[in-house]
């Protein structure tokens, strides 16, 4: 093809480019209007504006109905970002989360929510716990267990403490990267990042990047602000500390172990409504009787309930006493499910549903 001929095929399909433009433009516009009209309902009503089985339907369908080229990962992080902006136009969500900047707890916010949500830093979990029960945030994310590590002890606690619902959870794969202004590896002569960060790519690092000097700082945010001010130096981070301080990835995955998983919690005031695809938590203690522990759990057998955790932690204020958190697969309002629950409550001498809500997708 000549030059000519490839020019005029180049122009005729950005003019249709142009033109699917405008209609996109356009049916966004008209989406986002729909959302305000249902806002203003909901906020008549009394209705949250957030509704996390409504969103979680929303993008099932959408991937149901993709047919490509776009993979259903990218499908749904476009739709994601489109209702996060549509909520915006709605009320701005207040979203809390345990800080730093860049932390995989941020990453995990700002993927569930979106970029237009309104991420506030909390210092430690109560600090979350606490700005959602005060109302000074509608939501929170914090972390509640990995792969690697197990349970977020700080977590669970404050789960009992405080009256407050598990409306969603968001799972993460914890990958740590290199990133560089230049987005490659050459001319770096320093590697800042969090010492435990540092330890996980150790593996990576030496045999890749070997005699480079390591620097310890506090936080991927930190590091990879470091790296931003200097093009000889990278920074071991998130996708979202490149994304904040404007440096690119040269290098992704250095972990030595691959495939470690992070669990998210988003906290909030209201239950979320069944979607056919949830899953429930409790916390419960049991009285000092032999065989109890069967008995309680006995009750999830004989409805053919899934339990897909189990973790202990001492009772605080009573020494040798220990609550048991438990997930199991559907949600509270299933008949099989309540009936289960019913029966465990009847053997407990404490019990709490904390929650029913979508599961997570990676």
């Amino acid at each position: 093809m000549n030059d000519k001929k490839t020019e005029d095929a180049l122009c005729a399909l950005r003019n249709q480019v142009d033109a699917l433009d405008e209609k996109i433009v356009s049916l966004l516009n008209g989406r986002a209007q729909l959302a305000l009209d249902i806002g203003q309902v909901k906020h008549a009503s009394g209705q949250k504006i957030y509704a996390p089985q409504r969103e979680r339907m929303v993008l099932q369908r959408i991937s149901d109905k993709n047919t490509g080229p776009l993979p259903d990962e990218s499908i749904t992080l476009i739709y994601k970002e489109i209702i996060s902006a549509s909520l915006a136009l709605e009320q701005p969500l207040q979203v809390a989360f345990v800080g730093p900047e860049a932390s995989f707890t941020h990453q995990a916010t700002k993927r569930h929510f979106g970029l237009s949500a309104q991420s506030q830093v909390s210092r430690t979990i109560e600090d979350v716990f606490d700005s959602v029960s005060r109302g000074r945030c509608a939501y929170g994310v914090v972390p509640v267990e990995s792969s690697s590590v197990g349970a977020v002890a700080g977590t669970l606690d404050a789960l009992v403490r405080y009256d407050l619902k598990i409306c969603a959870e968001i799972l993460l794969e914890v990958s740590h990267h290199l990133l560089t202004r230049s987005g490659h590896l050459d001319g770096i002569n320093k590697i800042y990042g969090e010492a435990e960060n540092i330890g996980s790519c150790r593996v990576w690092l030496d045999e890749n990047l070997p005699g480079i000097p390591l620097i310890d700082v506090s936080t991927m945010g930190r590091a990879a602000e470091l790296a931003a001010s200097d093009a000889s130096a990278a920074a071991i981070g998130t996708d979202l500390a490149g994304s904040i301080y404007g440096i690119r990835v040269a290098t992704p995955r250095l972990d030595n172990t691959a495939g470690d998983l992070a669990r998210f919690f988003v906290i909030g005031s209201d239950a979320a409504d069944p979607t056919g695809t949830d899953r429930t938590s409790i916390v419960f203690a049991l009285p000092d009787d032999p065989g109890v522990l069967f008995k309680v759990l006995e009750p999830l057998a004989k409805e053919g309930i899934n339990m897909s955790r189990i973790e202990s932690r001492p009772a605080r204020g009573r020494a040798w006493d220990y609550m048991f958190f438990v997930d199991v697969e559907g949600h509270q309002r299933d008949p099989h499910i309540a009936a289960a629950l019913k029966e465990m409550q009847s053997i407990s001498v404490f019990f709490r549903i904390l929650g029913s809500y979508p599961r997570g997708e990676l």
